[in-house]
């Protein structure tokens, strides 16, 4: 069955017969499932060819897609938006919860982003694992993760994206964790997969609430309803569904896995950052635009910690040294950069899943241009020892230059059209909980336009590093020479697709508002905005801004020799290269007291638990050893037990008689 749901449910639905490429949704989950489900049950017979047979599911996953954006996109905006139930999954009495999709511009749009920067992306692997024992494990966990990340965006219900937000967190601590043979790779995982744990205890808590007020966890059901329960109610589903976006998208204060998910293999960091996990924070958050719309202090809370991630990355990127960790500590940033616009309402809404698209090819982009440097250098990520490398690595120096170019919102490319709007929007805020004041905008906006400034500064800082100033190559063990080159096509062909589509995507979806009006039939018509500044002035003030972070870099680290070892740092150096002190944090207000804890549970248990059956044990023991001390295998013994025992039973009955 295929049911049209008008944007902003309102609780009337219009069901219709699916037709067309729309009917067959359900192939984007099965296709990279089956694949890696054969995979994984073939094993090692499947060595040779598992990498084909992944990437070959990969892109059909694409087509299918791209076949149902095709009809979608031709057919008038109220058909652009059904819901297809496959079966009844959860039947608990007057409860039932059916798996179905949910297919509009909203899915498909993570659809496409998925399938084709992940397709690029199994390419890109081909080379890059070439030489892995495992290759073949390898991309049977690269399918599952689109598999999960597919359930997700397409599931109709909070129940059926929570499987595949549990999924993709399955997904992700396999691959982080892929070579856990290096203990530091295994406890990386295992971080990951711990912290993210804590959200999805809010993801739990808030169907939980959902179940309490609605009797329902579809997004229509609830989307309906959530307009007429108390706004207190709508606030705790809204703030524990933000407790979950955070714990997935690394948002304040549950964001300190994402630097160490950079033990996995390239491939798996661009996957990750790009096009799934860290997306899916967002995407719950927009769509559950309804539910935030009823509890305003929500909303805001979701722009706070939006703005305060993206100084936050900022701040820790421009300090590390580890190229990968940058690029992470980006992701961190701008992923808060889509958190506030998710949390402005129908002002950023649209402009915070724009974000999120140009993101996904520009940064997807710039993790392989790293792994094409890993690659050339030996594997080494420390920017200190690079340097210089344009002349030995062209293609990977200039399709990185788009991914800079275009993170850092210079027009025309991708960032400018899509990030800078965001920074629109944030000027255009009104609205703190529940105060309404100009002041509002002014904070918003002088965030953003701040946290512009300084990615220009670090993100320049990782360009002029790696391909600038003069050559620092040597390996920081021995000190011995290395000889960067060029990586292969299955490696350049993938970065040249993405620095395309991160210098034109931006424009092309911008002309006649295509984009924002592609979203519309899913999360409602754009709500225009009044900054409290000018347009104008506020993308001139941005590039200002971008330009002198860039500048500031190139003095330092482009013109000026880096040094190969760390130099001393002030206080705030310092404390962004420890990632501002986050693990010393976590450890300290939970590790340390669940230490304690353990430890009491640990004496508690050896001093009255074991004590008490040790003593137990004990006294059997001694018992035993009293009675056998009597059975010694004499029969005058024995006679002399007997007739003691009838002396003593005569003189109890004579003493009772007296």
């Amino acid at each position: 069955m295929t049911t049209f749901i008008p944007a902003q449910a309102t609780g009337t639905v219009d069901t219709v017969a699916a037709t067309g490429a729309a009917s067959y949704a359900w192939l984007l989950i099965l296709i990279p499932l089956a694949s890696a489900g054969l995979l994984l049950l073939l094993g090692r017979a499947s060595n040779r060819w598992g990498h084909l047979l992944a990437t070959l599911a990969s892109w059909s996953t694409f087509v299918v897609g791209a076949l149902i954006a095709a009809q979608m996109s031709n057919a008038p905006e109220a058909a652009r938006r059904f819901q297809q139930t496959l079966f009844t999954w959860i039947p608990a009495g007057d409860f039932t919860v059916d798996f179905g999709l949910l297919v509009d511009p909203l899915s498909i749009t993570f659809v496409i982003l998925v399938t084709f920067v992940g397709s690029l992306i199994h390419v890109y692997a081909i080379a890059y694992m070439e030489h892995d024992e495992a290759r073949r494990r390898f991309f049977a966990y690269l399918n599952f993760f689109i598999a999960a990340m597919l359930t997700l965006v397409l599931s109709d219900s909070y129940a059926g994206l929570f499987a595949g937000w549990e999924g993709v967190g399955l997904a992700s601590y396999l691959l982080i964790g892929f070579w856990n043979h290096v203990p530091a790779y295994a406890v990386a995982a295992k971080k990951a997969f711990v912290m993210n744990r804590v959200g999805d205890m809010g993801m739990l808590i808030a169907m939980m609430a959902m179940v309490a007020s609605f009797h329902s966890v579809s997004f229509s059901e609830v989307s309906a309803s959530v307009a007429s329960i108390p706004t207190a109610s709508a606030t705790v589903i809204g703030f524990f569904l933000l407790v979950a976006a955070c714990g997935k998208s690394a948002q304040f204060p549950l964001q300190a896995w994402l630097g160490d998910a950079m033990a996995g293999p390239t491939p798996v960091s661009a996957l990750i950052h790009a096009a799934t996990m860290v997306t899916a924070g967002v995407y719950l958050i927009v769509r559950s635009g309804a539910v935030f719309l009823a509890a305003p202090v929500a909303a805001t809370a979701v722009a706070v910690i939006g703005a305060i991630t993206l100084l936050f990355g900022a701040i820790v990127g421009s300090a590390k040294d580890d190229m990968k960790k940058v690029l992470a500590a980006s992701t961190m940033s701008q992923i808060g950069y889509m958190m506030l616009g998710a949390g402005l309402g129908p002002i950023g809404w649209a402009f915070a899943i724009f974000h999120l698209f140009t993101h996904g090819f520009f940064k997807a982009l710039m993790f392989l241009g790293a792994g094409s440097v890993m690659h050339g250098m030996g594997d080494q990520v420390n920017m200190r020892r690079f340097g210089a490398l344009r002349g030995a690595m062209k293609v990977t120096w200039l399709t990185f230059m788009m991914g800079w170019l275009a993170i850092l919102g210079v027009p025309p490319l991708s960032g400018y059209w899509s990030k800078d709007k965001i920074i629109e929007a944030a000027f255009s805020a009104h609205t703190f909980g529940a105060t309404e004041a100009a002041w509002i905008g002014w904070v918003y906006g002088l965030v953003t336009l701040v946290g512009a400034g300084v990615t220009a500064f670090y993100m320049s800082r990782l360009f002029f590093m790696t391909f600038h100033g003069k050559a620092r190559w040597t390996t920081e063990a021995e000190g011995s020479p290395v000889h960067p080159h060029e990586s292969g096509p299955l490696m350049t062909i993938p970065m040249i697709i993405l620095a395309i589509g991160a210098v034109v995507l931006g424009a092309a979806l911008s002309i006649g508002d295509t984009f924002v009006n592609w979203l519309a039939p899913a999360i409602g018509e754009l709500e225009h905005g009044h900054p409290v500044l000018n347009e104008y002035v506020i993308q001139g003030a941005t590039l200002a801004l971008v330009i002198l972070g860039a500048l500031i870099a190139w003095m330092k680290y482009g013109r000026d020799e880096v040094p190969t070892s760390v130099p001393a740092g002030n206080v705030l150096t310092e404390a962004a290269r420890r990632d501002l002190y986050q693990d010393t944090v976590n450890e300290t207000l939970f590790m340390v007291p669940a230490k304690g804890l353990v430890t009491v549970a640990t004496v508690g248990d050896a001093s009255a638990i074991d004590g008490a059956l040790n003593g137990l044990g004990a006294g059997s023991q001694l018992l035993g050893r009293l009675v056998g001390i009597t059975q010694n295998g004499l029969v005058r013994t024995y006679a002399a037990y007997i007739l003691g025992g009838v002396i003593l039973a005569l003189a109890i009955v004579l003493g009772f008689r007296l």
